[in-house]
């Protein structure tokens, strides 16, 4: 998965497509992503000690495949290659369309 906590991304199919949000959290082995302000489902809590209870929205995970990391410079969705930079040999993530650098 080339998708990574805290980057930009853009949701591209379901009920939520054209949405643009972070990521918050990646469950690797799900292959699904939480993005902030995407997927909003009701939950409902029961009071307990301190806390009271009530209706809750809360961000629900959504598949990794539905979201397009947003490009920085064209601001649209993009795929993402992979390259190793010469000087450090660590692998860097590409825009597919810019050849813009992630990290």
């Amino acid at each position: 998965m080339r998708i990574k906590t805290g980057d930009k991304v853009m949701v591209i199919t379901g009920s939520n497509k054209g949405k643009i949000g972070t990521v918050k959290k990646v469950l690797y082995k799900e292959n699904r992503v939480i993005v902030e302000g995407v997927n909003i489902v009701h939950k409902h809590q029961k009071a307990n000690g301190n806390e009271t209870g009530g209706i809750l929205d809360v961000e629900a995970p959504i598949n990794a495949s539905n979201v397009m990391l947003l490009d920085s410079k064209t601001k649209k969705p993009t795929r993402i290659g992979i390259t190793i930079d010469e000087k450090t040999k660590k692998k860097l993530r590409v825009s597919k369309k810019s050849n813009e650098k992630f990290d």
